[in-house]
């Protein structure tokens, strides 16, 4: 079987229902919004909350990605940075706890965490500190380590490290391994328009786009923003919200649909659709069929609160697909 690695920003995602929204007013944050906090508002912050019942899970674009493979059989590995700290500890322990081979850099800086308060109405709002995640170099790269795998996925949010997320794309194609990434943002493809192209024009080999992503890069949407982004990267896919997706592969271009559900919160299907897909590609499915896997995952994820499928949900994936 192939392997996959990852590499993107290691958070803990602290999950906290509230009863009301009072509790974001008391703490500066417009709800549904997301603010980058210091370690001293982190501090502050999680001492007023210490009392409130709360979840902790591995959190990060490409963590929940990994994640997601992982549940489904691959043999996955993940590169990310972490503290010294009950964070950092409890972050490597939920990825062997799910068979993930975490390759983790350590800091004397705080593990990164992203505050999640989950409203009556699904709305979320996050205060995200990115402590040690956002201290990683290129020179704490270890290239023995591409060398166990054979594709690695990489998170968009590292764009804005450019010295990092290059010498990230050199060592995989001189490792040869295929390059994935996700956009992960429209204004961070926005403001690093140019390093993007580059990216895409000499190293990236799949694309994940939503519509406001491709529109960033390409000046067009939907189906045409595929053609634009296909003329880069041989696998490229621009997911278009209900319409599903849209997937250009060997030349053929195969739309994908969704599947019936009830929304309750949308974070983390783009992760999610990401790891069918790849599975799928790694697997050898044809377009259609790792097309499907991915949105039946992203359809089942946003039923429920967090970026994470609970196990009957994987029970269901396991009958449906691998039967």
């Amino acid at each position: 079987m192939k392997k996959i690695l990852g590499i993107g920003n290691a958070l803990v995602d602290v999950l906290l229902n509230i009863d009301n929204d009072e509790i974001l007013k008391q703490n500066g944050l417009d709800k549904g919004g997301m603010v980058m906090i210091d370690a001293e508002r982190k501090k502050e912050l999680h001492e007023r909350i210490k009392n409130m019942q709360q979840s902790c899970a591995t959190g990060g674009s490409t963590s929940n990605t990994i994640h997601g493979l992982a549940r489904l059989g691959a043999s996955a590995g993940y590169i990310g940075k972490i503290g010294h700290d009950e964070m950092g500890n409890f972050f490597c322990r939920e990825m062997e706890r799910f068979h993930v081979t975490p390759h983790m850099i350590e800091s004397d800086i705080d593990t990164g965490i992203a505050t999640t308060f989950i409203s009556q109405d699904a709305e979320r709002t996050f205060a995200t500190y990115l402590g040690a995640a956002a201290m990683m170099t290129p020179d704490e790269l270890d290239p023995n380590v591409f060398d166990r795998y054979d594709c690695i996925h990489v998170e968009g949010y590292l764009i804005f490290n450019h010295d990092l997320i290059l010498k990230v794309c050199q060592i995989a194609k001189e490792k040869g391994l295929k390059i994935s990434m996700d956009m992960a943002s429209y204004n961070i493809i926005e403001a690093n328009y140019d390093f993007v192209k580059m990216l895409l024009t000499d190293y990236v080999d799949i694309i994940f786009a939503n519509e406001e992503e491709a529109k960033a890069f390409t000046g067009k949407e939907g189906r045409e923003a595929l053609e634009v982004l296909s003329q880069y990267c041989p696998v490229a896919i621009v997911k278009v919200g209900k319409e599903g997706s849209y997937i250009k592969m060997n030349g053929k271009v195969t739309q994908v649909g969704v599947i019936p559900v009830k929304a309750v919160d949308t974070t983390g299907a783009g992760d999610i659709y990401a790891a069918g897909f790849l599975y799928g590609l790694m697997n050898d499915y044809t377009p259609e069929k790792a097309g499907e896997l991915a949105a039946f995952l992203a359809g089942r994820v946003i039923e429920h609160v967090g970026a994470k499928l609970p196990d009957e949900v994987w029970d269901e994936v396991r009958e449906k697909f691998f039967a």
